[in-house]
């Protein structure tokens, strides 16, 4: 059985988005298409309602884009438990009221199981303040947490746990 990855909505950002001028993000942008080009296969690959709603959003190309590398992803749904998990996860990381979402995907990957939470926003989620934070929450709510990383710590692994 493969590793279950849930895919933020800035991986398909990175992924699909013309090649940045700021050369931290053109990094990121290559390190995201060689994940998705060499590693994707080792994992089962899952999205939520929440990516698909964001990917929705801005230049209707870009999205139109972003929503055909989702499409082929199993979708997973906001259950009762994760949005409950969500104000709780708030509250103690003390992010502000405009990470709901990105606090939305910690839960719904958390409470679906996710061994891997996949994403470059390292303000509000893959971030090691906010990683103990939401590791220490998720357990004491009676759910493991996914790792919260970036492809760069992903690359060439593939391994199972």
């Amino acid at each position: 059985m493969l590793p279950k990855v849930y895919i933020e909505t800035t991986i398909v950002s990175y992924l699909t988005g013309r090649p940045s001028r700021q050369v931290v993000a053109l990094g990121h942008q290559q390190v995201t298409r060689d994940w998705w080009e060499r590693d994707r296969s080792s994992y089962e690959l899952y999205t939520s309602e929440v990516v698909i709603a964001e990917a929705e959003r801005g230049d209707p190309e870009a999205a139109r884009a972003r929503l055909v590398v989702l499409e082929p992803l199993r979708r997973l749904s906001a259950t009762p438990a994760s949005e409950a998990m969500v104000p709780v996860l708030l509250k103690e990381t003390r992010l502000p009221s405009d990470a709901l979402l990105d606090m939305s995907h910690v839960s719904i990957a958390t409470v679906h199981g996710m061994q891997y939470l996949l994403t470059w926003n390292c303000r509000h989620i893959a971030n090691a303040r906010i990683v103990r934070i939401v590791e220490r929450i998720c357990r004491n709510l009676g759910f493991e947490p996914p790792v919260l990383c970036t492809p760069d710590e992903l690359l060439g692994t593939g391994l199972e746990l």
